[in-house]
């Protein structure tokens, strides 16, 4: 049986410096010819020998080692085979293992959570370069099927979770998690918040993140926050690892291609291929400097279909607009209202009190559906609101490319809370909307901008409202 306390021995042998200088150690051995590879290897005890394959520090690439200083994320992106399973597993390893096998760890309560239960037990624990696979004899953990639980000889353990059942991190707590394959999580937003509650023991619990990247919203937004560190490596990194017929043929077949650059470089792609509103432009509407004064002020409605707990969203978006010195049209979005409407009572109530609060010159709303049932509904939580009804003739795509016309020329700006409608309009590509659920608030943006700036819509019946 081999230890790791017997590894020191191979450490003592091989260098007693720092990880970094462990691997350059590695890469002077890689290059040397065969009779210097053996004999360092002949000079070596029979027990550093054996624990040789287990110092993960001597073998990783670069891109398998966490970075130094005082962060709460390791974002671990990389092409397909590059290793960032087994940096994971290794990451893993080195958080709950302490200097003997009974010795305690950093972490005593970890969290593993994939796509899926089977993934999560199949590649990040019983997999080629999962935990099992990456850990000495005497400190292997063992596996309870029943409590999806890996326990340790020191008594550490870690938790399985699908991505598929963030409510089953309600109430567990943990010191660290391993998170794999985050950007294709179906709904990662609502694991990802339930795991950040659950990450509450010790006293700076950490998480490693291994994923192809993707462009998908949490993942911009972590990569974006100060406490995350970023490693990225692309799939040739490991290519001694991988078969040469399989990188060749991918290279051939994706290489310039977007596809290419996130599935083989681990490069995170800003925006969607064929996006209407790329990340840019988002942000440029979002840092522009604010309106002074308005010469109109709308509230746009995109109402349900059904009006139940399980319906869509009612988009409601408040928007201005003013004329700059040249007399062009500038536009801006005030405000996100929208309610998750469990009857149409609800999203009109919240409808009557965006209209009073921002001083409102009309309600628009799109009626393809509701009809007059949603005049009728309005007005009576504001009997005096100026109404004009839209009818929706143009598929969302057409109606939304000349409003993002606006923006690719920066005249719209963004006020602060629009996070979701932003999230919205990075998803809306000339194929459509690439997200789960519909892009009510988009929609309602759109009815806005185009009335204030695209064109006219007529009202639906004479109307004033008292001053």
């Amino acid at each position: 049986m081999t230890s790791v306390s017997q590894s020191n021995q191979a450490t003592s042998q091989t260098s007693t410096l720092e990880p970094q200088d462990m691997r350059s150690a590695s890469a002077w051995l890689a290059s040397e010819d065969v009779a210097v590879q053996t004999e360092f290897l002949a000079d070596l005890s029979d027990n550093a020998l054996l624990a040789l394959p287990y110092l993960f520090e001597f073998w990783a690439h670069d891109h398998q080692i966490p970075p130094e200083g005082d962060w709460k994320t390791w974002l671990v992106l990389g092409g397909r085979g590059a290793g960032k399973t087994r940096a994971g597993s290794e990451w893993v390893r080195s958080m709950v293992e302490g200097d003997s096998p009974q010795d305690p760890g950093r972490c005593s309560n970890l969290a593993l959570v994939g796509q899926t239960y089977d993934q999560v037990r199949d590649i990040m624990i019983f997999g080629d370069s999962g935990i099992l696979a990456c850990t000495p004899p005497d400190r292997l953990p063992v596996w309870k099927e029943s409590q999806r639980t890996l326990v340790w000889p020191n008594g550490a353990r870690a938790q399985a979770f699908s991505a598929s059942d963030p409510e089953a991190l309600r109430g567990p707590q943990f010191d660290g998690a391993w998170v794999d394959e985050l950007a294709k999580w179906k709904e990662p937003e609502k694991c990802w918040d339930m795991l950040q509650f659950a990450l509450r023991l010790g006293e700076a619990p950490q998480q490693c993140v291994t994923t192809t990247p993707r462009p998908i919203d949490l993942l911009r937004v972590l990569l974006e926050r100060d406490n995350t560190v970023i490693t990225q490596a692309p799939t040739e990194a490991n290519s001694a690892f991988l078969a040469e017929s399989f990188i060749q043929e991918v290279r051939n077949r994706y290489a310039g291609t977007r596809l290419g650059r996130q599935e083989l470089d681990g490069v995170f792609e800003q925006n969607l291929e064929g996006a209407l509103w790329s990340h840019e432009m988002v942000a440029r509407a979002r840092t522009k400097e604010p309106l002074e004064g308005f010469d109109r002020i709308v509230i746009a409605v995109d109402p349900p279909v059904t009006g139940h707990s399980g319906s869509d969203e009612c988009g409601i978006i408040v928007a201005g607009s003013s004329r700059d010195e040249k007399g062009g049209g500038l536009g801006e979005v005030l405000a996100d209202c929208s309610v998750s409407a469990a009857s149409p009572q609800t999203w009109a109530r919240a409808v009557a009190q965006a209209y009073e609060a921002h001083g409102a010159d009309c309600v628009i709303a799109e009626v393809n559906q509701g009809g007059d049932l949603v005049e009728t509904v309005l007005r009576q939580h504001a009997p005096s609101v100026v109404y004009k009804k839209v009818h929706a003739r143009l598929s969302k795509v057409a109606r939304a490319q000349p409003v993002a016309l606006l923006y690719e020329q920066n005249r719209i700006g963004h006020r602060k809370g629009l996070d979701a409608l932003e999230s919205q309009m990075r998803n809306m590509t000339f194929e459509g909307f690439q997200s789960k659920g519909s892009p009510d608030r988009l929609d309602a943006m759109v009815w806005a901008i185009t009335h204030l700036l695209v064109k006219s819509v007529a009202p639906s019946k004479p109307a004033l409202r008292a001053l």
